[in-house]
């Protein structure tokens, strides 16, 4: 039987290599893999290695922080509010003499009353003292700071009143307004007027800002700075003028213009 090729027909070639290709990029690909779990299995084993030399360090620094975290949990449990709730128990009768004190009633022995305590309890000294680190003891310095301010015992008063920390708006401006007042009365102006000014800016309200703007621009009027106490005049004027202090503004302006 006769065969022909027809013109111009070429038996397709084989893809040399094609194979042979295949076989070295699968290879690489498993090449690189083992590579990659070879290195994780030394870095597993060096890291099990160290584990095993430092397991007591290990032990020992998450069995303080337990430790710890029990500690902290008891001691606010069985330490912290117990210690807070003496505190306050302790301070009522401290507050009911400053509050007549405060009232007019025999003011002074009612201080001192407040201050060192009667009847069984402590007074804010004590209260400051023995119970620090709690909100009643924290607040005692600042009861303590205005009663020694009314019986004219001004660095004493200085002293507490520094001691007091707030974040109440009005009670962090007013500590730190009394100490203004605790200077002013040592004939400290230059450091009352920074106190006054540190309690006009420490939270800006209707209360307070005015009241110490005041008290500011007076001192800062005795030392003759004109032009500053104008600048806390106007203040005033311009934007608290529905408060009391507002109320003889203008002939404060007119003196220091």
């Amino acid at each position: 039987m006769a065969t022909y090729s027809k013109r111009g027909y070429k038996a397709p070639k084989e893809k040399e290599g094609k194979d042979s290709v295949s076989d070295v990029i699968i290879d690489e690909k498993d090449s690189t893999t083992a590579e990659v779990f070879s290195k994780l299995d030394e870095t597993a084993s060096r890291t099990e290695d160290w584990v095993a030399k430092n397991q007591k360090i290990i032990i020992g620094v998450v069995g303080a922080v337990a430790l710890f975290t029990v500690g902290y949990l008891v001691y606010q449990k069985f330490v912290a509010t117990p210690k807070q709730e003496e505190a306050a128990s302790e301070m009522f009768q401290a507050q009911k003499y400053f509050q007549q004190a405060t009232d007019g009633v025999a003011s002074d022995s009612l201080y001192k009353l407040s201050l060192k305590g009667a009847e069984g309890k402590f007074g804010f000294i004590d209260i400051a003292d023995k119970y620090s680190g709690t909100d009643a003891g924290n607040l005692a310095n600042y009861y303590a700071g205005v009663a020694y301010l009314n019986t004219g015992k001004y660095a004493e008063a200085i002293d507490y009143l520094s001691k007091f920390s707030s974040e109440d708006m009005i009670l962090g401006a007013m500590a730190k307004g009394a100490i203004g007042d605790a200077y002013s009365q040592q004939n400290k102006p230059k450091e009352a007027l920074e106190n006054y000014l540190k309690a006009a800016n420490a939270n800006k309200n209707d209360f307070t800002t005015p009241r110490f703007l005041l008290k500011a621009g007076k001192v800062a009027l005795s030392l003759g700075n004109k032009e500053e106490a104008l600048k806390y005049f106007t203040d005033i004027k311009d934007n608290y003028e529905a408060a009391p202090e507002a109320a003889s503004i203008d002939a404060l302006i007119g003196l220091a213009q």
